[in-house]
């Protein structure tokens, strides 16, 4: 059996896939709004995350090696992290580490 492949469309980065997917204009229009929203919601977060995660190892005066054996994770994950590569983790993965820490993660939702 033959797995297809074939890239029969790409939507381009910035525009609407709610407009590719077939979605009448205003439905299109309002989805990449919310879509655009939780983005920029789960961006913050990570970002609040990873700077409390960075200033712990700045506080602490840890070198990227000793901050990526306390938090199981790699030298490289951690420059990624002081970095603010915010694309490369996941909120849970964050969470973790500052659970490893000792630090206490609270939201709100409002």
């Amino acid at each position: 059996m033959k797995t297809d492949t074939e890239v029969r469309h790409v939507t381009p980065a910035g525009s609407n896939i709610f407009l590719d997917l077939g979605f009448a204009p205003k439905e299109a229009k309002q989805l990449h709004a919310a879509a655009q929203r939780e983005i920029r919601i789960s961006l913050a977060l990570k970002e609040q995350l990873m700077k409390a995660l960075a200033d712990w190892i700045e506080e602490k005066q840890l070198k990227q090696a000793e901050a990526a054996e306390i938090l199981m994770v790699s030298r490289p994950r951690v420059s990624d992290l002081v970095n603010r590569k915010t694309h490369l983790f996941t909120i849970d993965t964050l969470v973790g580490m500052l659970s490893r820490i000792g630090r206490e993660v609270n939201f709100t939702i409002e």
